[in-house]
């Protein structure tokens, strides 16, 4: 544990961007020592946004563009905002000494009950990439009652097999560990095509984050094992996320197939599953409007933000529906979030596949409204201007 102590940083340590003022924790944990970073303040019972970053990244490559996207900070100034770093992978931190055993994926979520107490959390919301996903749904299974919903993008719920394993080594043998990490953050088209935004991570990737210490993230999220989850009634007594989610994947990314599987094994009536077109491996980062879109309706879903106001997305979408339905006659107000429905059914437009299905969450001073009237009456209004058909991602229970 000696070792361990050489990487603490200086304590609320203040970043101004702007009106934003974050401030950097290094929070003890049963497993070591996580550098956090804390954005905005608490907002009475609300939960916090706590993030997760892929393998390969850190808070700031993986969400910088899209919390500092401009229509997000509708959404920031509602909530405030933990954004997690697995260990040693912050910009700047000191490298991991010979021998030491990086944590487990069970152990990197079980680090995370740490943060929530020492903030004073009652519960947050995660938004998680790759293997940052991986780990806030494997935290939400054993810690249900501290997660209140999941932004899930890019998650692969299974473990690697022998012949996966196998090519990984492989890779690691013939490719530098940016290129290895590469692969598994963009699609083969992306790393032909999109050539500036690939050189770009492929730079910070070498030179922000130390290179022993991912080699060493690397190892463990390739060593992860499938994700214990079942849709229910299909085994008996099914473990599944009991809380609201929203999977999300590029219509170009290499974790593709791997959400579809996940999407497959979650409940159907808590699960909205949004491909995005024109999008690849970090949705957040090349559609971040459509995203912060999408996280909008969910959180008023679940009952936050009932009275935000529409992002410059959809009132410049809405403006076109408004248009085009007046020839449609007059329509009724169906809910309080009619705005909202029309809103969010302009989003669906531009994705591909997108599933969207009911929650009621329970009641609370600070809460209202739910994911089954949003979602479902802006599906209703689209089917009948056949904009879309319904769309089953996986087998039904």
């Amino acid at each position: 544990m000696a070792g361990l102590h050489e990487l603490r940083f200086t304590e609320e340590k203040p970043l101004l961007r702007g009106q934003d003022t974050e401030l950097e924790h290094d929070i003890d944990t049963p497993y070591g020592l996580l550098h956090v970073v804390i954005r905005g303040s608490p907002k009475g019972n609300r939960p916090a946004i706590l993030t997760y970053h892929d393998v390969g990244l850190n808070h700031k490559l993986c969400f910088n563009a899209f919390f500092n996207f401009e229509d997000m900070q509708e959404i920031t100034k509602h909530f405030v905002v933990c954004h997690v770093d697995a260990p040693g992978q912050q910009a700047g931190a000191s490298q991991f000494p010979q021998g030491y055993q990086f944590p487990s994926m069970e152990q990197l979520a079980a680090m995370l009950p740490s943060v929530i107490q020492h903030f004073g959390f009652k519960y947050v919301i995660g938004i998680g990439v790759g293997a940052g996903a991986y780990v806030l749904a494997k935290f939400a299974l054993i810690f249900p009652d501290l997660v209140e919903g999941l932004v899930l993008m890019n998650i692969d719920p299974n473990g690697k097999g022998w012949i996966d394993w196998a090519a990984t080594k492989l890779s690691g043998l013939t490719s530098t560990l940016p290129d290895t990490v590469l692969s598994h953050l963009f699609s083969q088209e992306e790393l032909v095509n999109n050539t500036e935004l690939v050189q770009s991570y492929r730079q910070q990737i070498s030179n922000t984050v130390n290179q022993f210490n991912l080699q060493l993230f690397w190892n463990m999220y390739n060593s992860r094992r499938d994700l214990d989850i079942n849709r229910p009634g299909t085994v008996p007594n099914a473990k599944t996320l009991r809380c609201p989610v929203m999977l999300v994947v590029g219509d170009n990314a290499p974790a593709e197939d791997g959400v579809v599987e996940c999407n497959s094994k979650l409940d159907p009536t808590n699960t909205t599953f949004l491909k995005m077109a024109d999008s690849g491996g970090l949705p957040q980062v090349t559609q971040p409007g459509k995203l912060t879109e999408a996280f909008k309706y969910f959180l008023q879903g679940m009952g936050y933000m009932p009275s935000a106001s529409m992002t410059r997305l959809a009132r410049s979408r809405t403006a076109s529906l408004t248009s085009a339905s007046s020839v449609d006659g007059s329509r009724p107000r169906a809910c309080p979030h009619s705005e909202s429905s029309e809103a969010l059914g302009q989003i669906n437009h531009t994705m591909e596949r997108t599933t969207l299905k009911n929650h009621s969450p329970p009641e609370s001073p600070e809460r209202s409204g739910s994911l089954a009237s949003l979602f479902s009456i802006s599906t209703r209004l689209l089917e009948a201007k056949g904009t879309i058909g319904r769309m089953a991602p996986g087998p039904r229970s």
